[in-house]
């Protein structure tokens, strides 16, 4: 078996593109309305069936492409197989990891049931969450995350609401969704793409470059250090810090925690938007992955994520 090598090194992360894409075995015209929970940390925890006998609850991630498990939940879990198969992968912390393999699983979301899933073992997801799953098990769909509701609604075409929110372009780079945002300091503004990350409790995450070329550890007021880990473990410091304002379309934010690695030039090399922010706004986003439409919800003024 070839290794799988990750294409861009993200928290709580790693890209492993051989997840068999399959049909939906339903209705096609129908919306599917999907309950979730909000947790503590940000992360949308769904409830899941595994191969019709164990029930899961998967973290809705939508910087993922496979559906991992991590290892204190497989062992609890009846109906899954390892096939003796072992990859090495890299993850976001820089070091190789060994994971594990199930394949021809089957898995179901309400009414919702895909067949021949392969499942990748790891160390870490979202908290009191058994695993994660990504946007490509509902390819082709309009996706519609409502916090008010606490509910997904998985639409075969984009709905009549979509007028009621503001239009924005969809960066659709290496099957990551990436969103523009500009981050006022002072008298200076600057424009960074973003990965729309909901894997991540924070906020706002700075890639290296950005951080270095605008020097943040001298124009932010930094108030602390914080340890992150990636799915399988690996640690990076990261500098915590306040943005003055964070301009998402029409949308403002106000002295908004943000975080930056420094000293790790070219590790951290997309900035993320966390579900912190992404819990805010009412989210739709269209088929071909090129417009998500946001409306501010009755989050957007909610506390700051503390970690």
């Amino acid at each position: 078996m070839k290794p799988i090598k990750s294409l861009i090194p993200l928290l709580f992360f790693f890209y492993q593109p051989i997840f068999a894409q399959e049909k939906l075995l339903t209705q096609e015209e129908k919306d599917f309305v999907i309950p979730f929970q909000l947790t503590d940390h940000n992360n949308i925890s769904i409830m899941a069936v595994l191969n019709g006998q164990d029930t899961v609850h998967l973290m809705f991630h939508t910087a993922a492409d496979d559906v991992t498990l991590i290892e204190n939940s497989t062992a609890r879990l009846k109906s899954l197989r390892f096939n003796g198969v072992t990859d090495s992968v890299k993850s976001w912390g820089g070091q190789s990891n060994t994971s594990r393999l199930s394949e021809n699983n089957s898995l179901q979301i309400g009414e919702l049931k895909w067949t021949n899933v392969s499942i990748w073992e790891n160390t870490n997801t979202g908290q009191n969450t058994d695993g994660k799953f990504g946007p490509n098990l509902f390819k082709n769909k309009v996706i519609e995350i409502d916090f008010d509701k606490s509910i997904i609604v998985i639409h075969p075409t984009l709905p009549d609401k979509t007028k009621k929110y503001e239009k924005l372009k969809l960066l659709f780079e290496h099957n990551f969704m990436l969103l523009e945002a500009t981050c006022q300091i002072n008298d200076s503004s600057f424009t960074n793409k973003f990965l729309i990350h909901s894997g991540y409790a924070g906020d706002i995450l700075f890639d290296d470059k950005f951080a270095d070329e605008k020097k943040l550890s001298e124009k932010l007021k930094i108030v602390g250090e914080k340890e992150l880990k990636d799915s399988y473990g690996n640690v990076l410091k990261t500098k915590k810090a306040i943005l003055p304002i964070l301009k998402i379309g029409n949308e403002k934010f106000a002295d908004m925690p943000v975080g930056f690695f420094q000293g790790a030039i070219g590790r951290q090399k997309v900035s993320v938007m966390g579900g912190d922010v992404l819990k805010r706004f009412n989210i739709i986003i269209d088929a071909q992955r090129e417009y998500v439409y946001l409306k501010p919800n009755k989050l957007k003024k909610a506390e700051y994520f503390k970690s």
